[in-house]
């Protein structure tokens, strides 16, 4: 039952940076038992509010309250001593040491741990909280989605009383998500109070009381969790959108695949497979999706494709050129256009929007040995309004939001035209604004003929953004099928690697 006193409370809260007002004047709260969803699109503030309540940025003006009483929140630590958690966008993990160790840092007493029982412990949680992951595992041998899970399970085991959670479910199954739900609505029905953020809004019509939208810094409404889902994402972006139904599919694709994989075969950690036996066409004008848990192979296979991996056997080749064993400079020669998971590592922070948007292709901007700064700008100006981008030629990547950051991610790539287009995550962490241009933008790319193979964990935009899927478990295909013949119930158990579909 919901108790009508605050656990968290925020009034007034202001964030200034320079001339960009992050914040302005927000008041949130969330009540004992309640969860609040918290929506915005990229850069409408949510994150900064979020990490001002958690300690890890400043208000210029403002209170936090916890249980009715002002607090002083300067640090993570003062949070948790006040009985907040939160789950960040971008993990606070260590990657040398294991995920029992990371479990346990902060928690141990004395100046040794006791490995066994950290291991115990970590293992405990994961079965009480519904996560699957291995306390052995060194966390820098996981795949991002595997180390949002030690996050998610971090904070979840903290004895705290208002837990925040940005974008949770991003990489768990249907059968996962439905455990972890039950999970928190357990915890909520003990007092816990929760913020949830999250882009895909079926989840917080299912999980929330209350929705909260921000849009340019400022609290435009709340309402009840059961609101339609168009309204929420109207109040987020000012404007309707098409959601994730299915898009109409257009030509069909041809016949003669661009794309073709035999075979393929890729060592893993410790020399184990990751990949089995792979074998999948792409045809021009088509999208292939490949769904699975995260740690199936997604990223071994991705980073085969793209030229940073080299298979231990087998073939994937564009058009008849050979990709097994290139490097990232002929993959990308060959007509082969990369959008990885992790949109940050991708790109320079500390550079400009200009020169990201070439380091692929800088000996193309050369003049008699130097670099042509006014072509490079020139380039950039182009793409950005090509792609909306939000953001002049001379701004520091690493200023940019989320969604902002993945445009000019798709300038870089798509601006070449490629043949092929390998994209994995392509939405992940993005608000309802952004996930719908770059959606619109695959769709455009396959319209104009492009052989797409897509790796997501988002069963609703493989469904609605593929022709056919395959499913990977444990490096292996278990599903192969049209996407009409889809059904989102028998996805999420290939994934979990119950059954086989032909």
């Amino acid at each position: 039952m919901i108790d009508s006193a605050p656990a968290l409370e925020l009034r007034g809260i202001t964030k200034r940076f320079g001339d960009l007002v992050a914040n302005d004047g927000i008041d949130f709260d969330v009540r004992r038992g309640e969860v609040h969803a918290l929506l915005g699109e990229n850069g409408a503030g949510k994150t900064t509010v979020m990490r001002i309540a958690y300690g890890l940025t400043q208000a210029d003006a403002g209170e936090v309250r916890v249980e009715g009483q002002p607090r002083i929140i300067r640090s993570p630590r003062d949070a948790i001593s006040a009985g907040i958690g939160m789950v960040t966008q971008h993990f606070a993990l260590v990657g040398p040491m294991s995920v029992a160790e990371n479990l346990a840092l902060g928690r141990s007493r004395g100046l040794r741990l006791d490995l066994a029982a950290a291991r115990r412990r970590a293992a405990s949680a994961s079965d009480r909280f519904g996560i699957r992951i291995d306390p052995s595992l060194r966390v820098a041998n996981l795949s991002v989605g595997q180390q949002q899970r030690v996050e998610i399970v971090k904070a979840l085991s903290r004895d705290c009383r208002v837990l925040i959670l940005d974008e949770p479910t991003a990489v768990l199954v249907p059968d996962e998500v439905n455990a972890l739900f039950a999970t928190l609505r357990s915890l909520v029905a003990d007092g816990l109070s929760i913020v949830f953020i999250s882009h895909k809004l079926a989840e917080v019509r299912a999980i929330s009381d209350r929705v909260s939208v921000l849009r340019r810094g400022k609290l435009v409404g709340t309402a009840a969790g059961s609101t339609d889902e168009r309204e929420l994402a109207r109040m987020m972006v000012g404007r309707p959108t098409f959601g994730v139904e299915r898009v109409a599919d257009g030509a069909a694709p041809s016949a003669k695949p661009i794309l073709r994989i035999r075979g393929l075969h890729v060592a893993g950690a410790n020399d184990l497979p990751a990949i089995s036996d792979v074998s999948a066409d792409v045809c021009a004008g088509e999208i292939l999706g490949v769904a699975g848990v995260s740690g199936n192979g997604q990223t071994e296979l991705v980073e085969v494709l793209s030229g940073m991996r080299r298979p231990t056997s087998g073939s994937a080749a564009v058009s008849g050129t050979e990709l097994a064993g290139a490097d990232p400079g002929q993959v990308m020669r060959a007509g082969v256009g990369r959008i990885p998971e992790d949109r940050h590592a991708s790109l320079i922070g500390d550079l400009s929007v200009a020169y990201n948007l070439v380091l692929e292709r800088l000996d193309d901007f050369g003049n008699g040995g130097r670099i042509d700064e006014r072509r490079i700008r020139a380039h950039a100006v182009e793409l950005i309004r090509r792609f909306d981008i939000r953001a002049g030629p001379d701004d520091p990547v690493a200023t940019l939001s989320g969604g902002n950051i993945q445009k000019v991610l798709l300038a870089r790539v798509l601006s070449r035209d490629p043949r092929v287009i390998v994209v994995s995550q392509p939405t992940r962490g993005l608000d309802v604004g952004a996930t719908e241009y770059v959606r619109s933008q695959l769709l455009e790319r396959r319209a104009d003929g492009a052989a797409i193979l897509l790796v997501s964990e988002d069963l609703d935009e493989l469904i609605a953004l593929s022709d056919r899927l395959i499913v990977l478990y444990e490096g292996r295909i278990v599903g192969e099928m049209a996407v009409a013949d889809a059904d989102p119930e028998q996805l999420g158990m290939l994934m979990a690697g119950r059954g086989r579909a032909a």
